[in-house]
């Protein structure tokens, strides 16, 4: 856990320690003040989960920009999810524009230009989420960027996840919670994509869930998870096929997308061969021609030249 509170330094120093604060602790981005207030009164802390970061923000009346040049100085892509729990955020990204109150959440996209406004002191609880984490769902995610998003039917499960998983600690349990934040924003993009699709968009979300908690077993399959699901084999294999895949290439993807993000992930310790066991190969050689087939290079080419952000691990 990391804390800068921006209330300890001398009022004339605040602000200018705050631009330094939220850099720091997000991605490169340019505050401006509005009002002509002496002080600066803020306070950011982070605590890591997994491959996510998690953030508390208190902070005074600002317009902050993430801009073309911001951008080009971000390491790495990220979704930010923000729940506003005090105060209102205007955010626009892409052209879209949104006042996002109390009680509500947006997301924003790193890889693009965003701006916030805030009019009064406000509360914010923040999660980044790394691009690779979010796989096949990035593009529907994105497609929630810059909205005001109410913490009602699956935005109310987004909502509880944020609040519930603040006080998890960063142990064994950290990955099946990351995977509870991005499923559950898989199911509001779903819900966003329209009601003939609704239904759909929300089983798949589930049925994603339940093959990345179990992606260690080798044995997984359809009956499996359609049994934790909840549905037939039958519904599941046409819930999967929506998407354009089989539910063996999904599975497949899923493994090799997790694998890619612990290859890149130094901190992880991990030999190639336990990575493989982990995402449920049967062996380092099956995983390893898989894995050049997905993403065009070796798992040790990966390990050994991580990619920057994971932004250059692409499918092919």
């Amino acid at each position: 856990m990391a804390v800068w509170d921006v209330a300890s330094r001398p009022p004339h120093e605040q602000f200018g320690y705050w631009r330094e604060v939220i850099c720091e602790a997000f991605v490169p981005l340019t505050p401006s003040r509005i009002g002509d207030a002496d002080d600066f009164r803020s306070r950011v802390e982070t605590r890591p989960l997994a491959h996510l970061v998690r953030a508390r923000l208190t902070s005074q009346p600002q317009r902050t920009s993430h801009g073309k040049g911001e951008v080009a100085r971000t390491d790495g892509a990220y979704l930010f999810v923000n729940l506003q729990t005090a105060g209102t955020c205007a955010v626009e990204q892409g052209g879209r524009h949104a006042l996002v109150q109390p009680g509500q959440f947006t997301v924003v996209d790193t890889a693009e230009p965003y701006r916030f406004q805030f009019d009064l002191p406000w509360r914010m609880v923040s999660y980044r989420i790394p691009h690779p984490l979010l796989g096949g769902r990035l593009d529907g995610m994105r497609r929630l960027t810059a909205r005001a998003i109410d913490a009602r039917g699956a935005g109310g499960v987004v909502a509880a996840v944020m609040s519930s998983l603040w006080e998890l600690d960063n142990g064994l349990g950290a990955p099946d919670a990351e995977l509870a934040m991005v499923s559950a924003l898989g199911a509001v993009a779903g819900e966003r994509a329209g009601a003939v699709s609704d239904r759909r968009a929300i089983l798949r979300a589930e049925i994603e869930r339940v093959v990345d908690a179990e992606l260690s077993d080798p044995a997984l399959c359809v009956a499996t998870v359609s049994r934790r699901v909840g549905i037939s084999p039958r519904t599941l294999h046409t819930v999967v096929s929506s998407g354009g895949v089989t539910f063996a290439a999904m599975v497949r993807r899923r493994r090799l997308e997790r694998a890619a993000v612990l290859l890149a992930d130094a901190g992880t310790g991990l030999a190639v061969t336990d990575i493989a066991a982990s995402v449920g190969f049967d062996g380092p050689s099956s995983f390893s021609r898989a894995f050049r087939r997905q993403f065009g290079r070796s798992p040790t080419d990966l390990r050994r030249a991580p990619a920057r952000g994971g932004q250059e691990v692409r499918a092919h």
